[in-house]
């Protein structure tokens, strides 16, 4: 079996049973747009509610997100995390209030692949690879434009392409694991593979659900370094539980309560706040 039908028949192995490429739709991905960051903010969410057979999951949800910020979201179970980046990549429409990216686009309006179009990559906490595929093919599929099989075995890269994938690999630290099947990686590698899915496409927000579930404390510190070296460059959201991650990274945490916000600031400040640790930290 030769290298282009090895690699079509690990894309058509993994068609069934896989939705979304590195968090997005795999189908065809534009470049994505300009946004209008004019007043420094990049996602706005102004008074959104959404109720699931009568519980409101969130209720009059307000936040905002700087460009280039790196942001933490903690809560309790329920808190209303998940269903706030399913609002924000389409995948749930509120039913009240407003999700603006940057000045002029309407979340609300678009559906989920528009919204991957529009610059905005979501990673979910379990990764979605392709395990039969190199970790370079990996970045190469999730970096082509156009997901149909037949173009990704017989398009050539560019250099500029080819360039990206390299420093892409160089930065989640995978540039010694180019060859290797993405399914032999540790839990962690693939972890930032399916970062680096995200990353090529360049998008300007990221949402990242739990990154560090599973890693070991070298492999959470690693990806900690990663996310700081990505502020400025890329907005990231970040939901996670682990306390000691979140003080690594640095920065505003934002406490979501049955729906809303209970708190912000910096993480000594959201730990000392008796509501934080009433509903949330414990005593």
């Amino acid at each position: 079996m030769n290298a282009a039908t090895s690699f079509a028949t690990a894309v058509a192995e993994n068609r069934h049973d896989q939705e979304w490429l590195g968090g997005i739709s795999t189908g065809h991905l534009a470049k994505p747009g300009e946004v209008d960051i004019s007043h420094k903010v990049i996602l706005y969410l102004e008074g959104i509610s959404v109720s699931f057979d009568g519980f409101k999951a969130l209720n009059n949800l307000n936040l905002a997100i700087d460009a280039g910020e790196l942001r933490c979201i903690i809560g309790p179970n329920g808190a209303g995390k998940t269903t706030m980046m399913d609002v924000i990549t389409g995948k749930t429409r509120p039913d009240e209030g407003r999700c603006f990216f940057g000045q002029t686009i309407d979340l609300t309006q678009l559906r989920e692949a528009e919204i991957a179009h529009a610059g905005i990559g979501r990673k979910f906490q379990k990764p979605t690879i392709f395990e039969n595929l190199s970790v370079f093919e990996n970045l190469e599929l999730a970096l082509k434009t156009d997901k149909r099989a037949r173009f990704s075995l017989f398009a050539w890269l560019s250099d500029d392409q080819r360039d990206k994938i390299v420093d892409t690999l160089k930065l989640i630290r995978l540039d010694h694991e180019a060859d290797r099947p993405a399914g032999l990686l540790s839990h962690g590698q693939k972890q930032w593979l399916e970062i680096g899915m995200l990353l090529v496409q360049d998008p300007k927000l990221l949402l990242l659900d739990e990154p560090v579930a599973g890693m070991t404390d070298d492999e959470t510190a690693r990806t900690g370094e990663l996310f700081k070296s990505l502020t400025g460059k890329h907005s990231l959201v970040v939901v996670e539980h682990d306390m000691a991650f979140i003080e690594q990274l640095g920065g505003k945490v934002t406490v979501l309560h049955e729906g809303s916000v209970l708190a912000e600031g910096d993480l000594a400040t959201v730990q000392a706040d008796e509501r934080v640790i009433e509903v949330y930290l414990g005593r």
